[in-house]
């Protein structure tokens, strides 16, 4: 409910675009999760929260997604000076989906009916949700107000008490949003922000015995730690939300190459390439490769990289230096550029090269050929990774069977995307593990099922007292 020293190091979040210092956060280590951890412990059991009546706690969050409105152009600020995301995109999606994500669980949490079996005429049985109880909630750096909402819209909607540990590159708008549910209603203990390092406070909370769960997103080395420290504890559920190596399939009967090439460009470059549903795969037919790399080539033009503040700006910057040098050690000479700017490039390569099978997490869109539509069917699926996929196809037949055959938890036909708030998100083989973001699927896994069994039969006789 307040502001109070951690107990950890101090560190400077930085703006990844000047490298000036914006301000200086008091980290938190494993006495603050530990302290945090009792808090929610004590909130949850004393049900100021997870006993209120489903509406109320509707009535609190809807009051949050007011004041996050009332505050908008401060946490789109605030997030492109911390994040480096251009101030466009802060603007017109991360703010405006991170109010759309909370207001749609606060509205359904109140309409969610429980069920019951097909007990027969001598028992009851009721199916029910309860509040899973005390959630970690691991933050990634490149959409860090969305993701936040992401985890807290749910999670808060059934019940639960939520600690959140924001990445430490950017931690303000997580602190400001926290700031902001105390005003809101959210009672004390509820919801808390810990600032810091994955040692000081991720491995703490995933390890920790209190944690009924953590929810991850980010990638798929960090999340393989998650499940250890589940492990190695107390067997907490584990969500992830971890990598992927996104392919755009293109057939040979793809229409409106303008078209095409629009989804492809955006796919490839929002957010520079910082996105695990990003297409940084381009898989197209021989036969409409040229006039499609034509398109695609004449829209990259007009993706300006620059000043994350300048509205006019498509592409800002990349989130640190550590970071820069793993995207440029992917790149050609001419293209490493310099400072925290990348340029978005285009690399024509085969389905072996390194730069279609990593991860690069970065400007970057690799180009394979291919020589049929099953050719690029195959391909598509030749990777570790299963988050997202397109298909560009004329013929509706085709893009089912293309959908259907591809192993991935989204894939969008004649366009990009990840669905929308009422649509599962989440990713087959190592893109994720354990459940789903978004609509009621991403409520189901901050809550148990209980089996309440009611036997209706009479007792044998002479069993009554009284």
């Amino acid at each position: 409910g307040k502001f109070r020293a951690g107990a950890g190091d101090k560190f400077k979040t930085i703006n990844p675009a000047t490298g000036e210092a914006l301000v200086e956060i008091s980290g938190c280590n494993g006495d603050d999760v530990d302290f945090a951890v009792q808090k929610a412990r004590d909130a949850f059991d004393e049900g100021r929260w997870a006993k209120l009546h489903p509406s109320e706690r509707k009535d609190v969050l809807i009051q949050l997604c007011k004041l996050i409105t009332r505050n908008r152009r401060e946490l789109a600020v605030m997030e492109s000076l911390d994040a480096g995301k251009p101030i466009l995109d802060c603007e017109t999606i991360d703010v405006p989906e991170t109010i759309t994500c909370i207001k749609w669980h606060a509205e359904a949490v109140d309409k969610i009916y429980d069920q019951t079996g097909p007990s027969g005429d001598d028992a009851i049985s009721m199916i029910v949700r309860e509040p899973i109880g005390v959630v970690g909630a691991v933050l990634p750096w490149n959409f860090p107000l969305m993701m936040l909402a992401w985890k807290i819209g749910p999670a808060l909607a059934a019940g639960c008490s939520v600690l959140v540990k924001p990445a430490e590159q950017p931690s303000l708008t997580a602190l400001r949003v926290a700031e902001l549910a105390s005003e809101a209603g959210v009672p004390r203990g509820v919801l808390q922000v810990l600032p810091g390092d994955g040692p000081a406070v991720g491995e703490p909370l995933g390890r920790h015995m209190d944690v009924d769960m953590v929810s991850f997103t980010g990638s798929t080395e960090t999340g393989r730690r998650f499940l250890h420290y589940a492990a190695d504890s107390n067997i907490k559920k584990v969500v992830l939300e971890c990598g992927g190596k996104n392919p755009a399939v293109v057939f040979d009967d793809a229409e409106n190459l303008d078209h095409v090439a629009e989804h492809v460009v955006n796919a490839a470059f929002w957010n520079a390439g910082q996105n695990c549903s990003a297409t940084s795969r381009l898989i197209v037919h021989q036969a409409v490769k040229a006039p499609l790399m034509e398109r695609i080539e004449a829209r990259l033009r007009d993706w300006k990289t620059g000043d994350p503040l300048d509205p006019g700006n498509h592409i800002g910057v990349l989130i640190d230096a550590e970071h820069c040098t793993k995207v440029r050690s992917f790149l050609t000479a001419e293209d490493k550029g310099e400072g925290p700017f990348v340029a978005p490039v285009l690399y024509e390569v085969d389905k072996g090269d390194p730069k279609a099978k990593e991860e690069i997490f970065g400007p970057v869109l690799s180009v394979i050929e291919a020589a049929s539509n099953d050719e690029a069917i195959e391909i598509a699926n030749q990777t570790e990774y299963g988050l997202a996929a397109s298909v560009f196809t004329a013929n509706s037949r085709r893009a089912i069977r293309a959908a259907r055959d591809i192993k991935a938890g989204t894939v969008t036909v004649n366009c990009y995307g990840e669905g929308d708030i009422s649509t599962p998100f989440g990713g087959y083989k190592q893109s994720g593990f354990g459940g789903r973001d978004n609509g009621i699927h991403a409520h189901d896994q901050f809550t148990e099922l209980k089996t309440i069994w009611i036997d209706l039969t009479d007792p044998p006789d002479g069993d009554n007292v009284g």
